[in-house]
């Protein structure tokens, strides 16, 4: 006869494989739930590039670029009932110069200007807020598991939560830079997942999420007046 604790081996092993099934079957239902991410708006407001120090920890001065942007974006589809969180953030990009490329660094340059995490009603209680607006999160979402408006950005004249520099510590009339928004899905069971560059099965690719092109501008230099003085 078995021994308590194969018999406790066994169980434990049973019990084991099937909470496994289960993921992989609660991870798998997302696979069949469409997603057609869109964003109709992402545009500069107001682009400057100041000489200074970006940080308060930044040991020298150099360039860097402030850009205020707006964004209406429905990710709304992203969220279903196993959407544990959903992370999004705006990057400006810009190709290498010639110079860098010619030494083989064709690494296209990418600098993260804003980000938000946009939590589930289930998992509310993981958000990085104040009580009072934790509370009002709740509040809204009361009874419901799944709250797909939170998906829907209307962000207008948004300030940067992150200047851009450069290695150089220049940056200032930088050509052919855009903006573009990613997200990540954070499932309870499963993989992490991306803005994918092509459709997949159900899953659609983010549309229009990158900006037209812009440079970045000059450093604006003080003008300074001088006042010829006149002798008797």
């Amino acid at each position: 006869m078995y021994s308590s604790l194969v018999r406790l081996q066994n169980t434990f092993g049973f019990f084991t494989t099937v909470i496994f099934v289960v993921a992989a079957v609660i991870a798998s239902t997302d696979l069949i739930t469409p997603r057609a991410p869109v964003v109709s708006t992402l545009k500069t407001n107001s682009v400057q590039v100041v000489r200074g120090r970006p940080h308060y920890y930044s040991s020298k001065k150099e360039e860097y670029a402030v850009i205020k942007f707006s964004l209406e974006a429905d990710l709304s589809s992203l969220f279903t009932w196993n959407t544990k969180q959903v992370f999004v953030y705006v990057t400006a990009e810009w190709p290498q110069t010639a110079a860098a490329i010619a030494k083989g660094n064709v690494t296209e340059n990418q600098a993260v200007i804003w980000d938000q995490i946009i939590t589930s009603p289930s998992s509310d209680h993981l958000a990085n807020i104040g009580p009072a607006a934790r509370k009002k999160l709740k509040k809204s979402a009361a009874g419901k598991s799944i709250d797909p408006s939170r998906g829907k950005l209307v962000i207008k004249n948004q300030k940067p939560k992150y200047q851009i520099t450069h290695p150089s510590g220049k940056i200032a009339e930088t050509d052919n830079v855009v903006l573009k928004l990613h997200y990540n899905v954070q499932p309870w069971v499963g993989l992490l997942t991306w803005n994918q560059e092509t459709d997949f099965f159900k899953w659609k690719k983010l549309k229009n999420g990158v900006s037209k092109k812009f440079t970045l501008p000059a450093i604006k230099v003080k003008k300074t007046t001088t006042t010829a003085g006149s002798s008797k």
